[in-house]
């Protein structure tokens, strides 16, 4: 008999502790930070945009994979994941992430939806939480040019970004496209009111997402469409918040580099009161603060210019009473290859120098909340300069050189990350 009571009791206890340790509580902000119960929330993570993708049964999926990639992470304090919901319409075009999910207005490719389901069922479990991004100014997943394209304004340029004075001429169309809007707002209904398969939640009362994003890095593209810019922005925020009153909402916006150089517009469009937090994306190569030719050598130039850009924004930030999450920012490997032989010293400084800020962020308790570096490679390989069906996706968009910013498994990054983020994770 007592040793069935001891039993019973050491079981109890077992499931009190486990208990513990799953992800019940919602990631609210509270005066400019985030907390998890009584808990501050301050994290390093990562951008998985192709999660849900590997988390599905069809072409692109691999489970095993993705479970594995998800233990890793936990294990190096890696807890907090920016994934793209899906992409939008037909898949086969040489820039475009696939499958996609969206294919048609309102039609859906029912294995990537499950894809996300299990991925977030999976996150849970492991007391992760998810960014989940809704839209796209770039091409590689639809986004601006497919639903310009769904409403008879053309397709962007077949070379997308590369032709980039025709392709800016083109996206900027979006800020004015109401019917553009308008298929999108149903898009954003459809995801939001979901209920995942796995879990038998509905994505509302979903504890594993952290925040709704409008989209990966939305801009105006034009000085003549900010006021219609910040408007759609609005309107899609209140949209959501009327779905959704338990979740965080985000815009994913880059900072000053994503609103024509204007401050002003970026105070605006995160003065919000729908907006909870502030985004920025810091990219030392695509804005020539590297020397893609000296990469370590002018690796301490992107580190001045990376801190302003940080401080710039954080003025806006304490303004407003807003955290700030620094969700995009990546580096080249020293000598600008993409195989795993190119050692990354100066990609590991870089790191360390934003890391470092969040350290002291969640230390004294300031507004700095979290980043999410770009972007996670893992255990995939790159097996082509650019992605071709079906290479392992490793992090780099498919019009982008597989290998340019991923982070592998092996790479020494690594212990960069999982040194900052058991630091990180004390201070909470």
């Amino acid at each position: 008999m007592k040793q069935l009571l001891l039993f019973i009791t050491l079981t109890f206890a077992l499931f009190s502790c486990q208990e513990k340790e799953l992800p019940n509580v919602f990631v609210k902000q509270k005066s400019g930070h985030f907390v998890v119960g009584d808990s501050a929330y301050y994290f390093i993570g990562t951008n998985y945009w192709y999660g849900a993708i590997l988390g599905s049964t069809g072409q692109g999926g691999n489970r095993e994979r993705l479970l594995e990639e998800l233990d890793f992470m936990k294990a190096k304090g890696i807890n907090n994941l920016r994934v793209l919901v899906g992409a939008d319409g037909p898949a086969g075009q040489a820039v475009k992430v696939m499958p996609t999910l969206q294919i048609e207005p309102g039609v859906y490719n029912d294995t990537i939806f499950d894809g996300l389901d299990f991925l977030l069922a999976e996150m849970e479990k492991r007391n992760m939480y998810a960014v989940l991004y809704l839209n796209n100014s770039w091409e590689w997943s639809g986004g601006y040019g497919q639903y310009l394209n769904w409403a008879g304004k053309g397709d962007v340029p077949e070379a997308g970004v590369q032709d980039w004075p025709v392709f800016v001429n083109h996206v900027a169309q979006y800020a004015d496209c109401d019917s553009c809007k308008t298929l999108f707002f149903n898009h954003v209904k459809n995801v939001i009111t979901r209920t995942n398969r796995y879990t038998g939640k509905k994505y509302t009362d979903d504890t594993a997402i952290m925040s709704w994003q409008v989209g990966n890095e939305p801009r105006a593209f034009s000085d003549s469409g900010k006021p219609a810019f910040a408007k759609w922005l609005k309107e899609t925020t209140a949209l959501i918040r009327s779905l959704d009153n338990n979740h965080l909402i985000s815009i994913g916006n880059e900072g000053t580099k994503g609103t024509e150089e204007d401050m002003n517009l970026f105070e605006e469009i995160h003065a919000d009161p729908n907006v909870d937090y502030i985004t920025i994306h810091i990219w030392p190569k695509n804005w020539s603060w590297i020397d893609i030719t000296q990469i370590p050598q002018s690796v301490d130039t992107a580190i001045i210019q990376t801190n302003k850009y940080i401080q710039d924004h954080l003025v806006v930030a304490r303004k407003l009473n807003k955290p700030v999450v620094i969700e995009e920012f990546g580096f080249p490997r020293d000598n600008h290859k993409y195989s795993l032989d190119d050692p990354t010293t100066a990609r590991d400084k870089y790191y360390a120098n934003i890391f470092t800020q969040i350290d002291k962020s969640s230390e004294n308790k300031d507004i700095l909340a979290g980043c999410n570096f770009w972007a996670w490679g893992g255990i995939g390989r790159p097996q082509h300069t650019y992605w071709q069906p079906w290479d392992d996706y490793v992090g780099d968009p498919s019009q982008e050189e597989q290998g340019l910013n991923s982070v592998f498994d092996t790479d020494s990054t690594i212990k960069v990350i999982k040194e900052y983020a058991s630091q990180i994770n004390k201070n909470r």
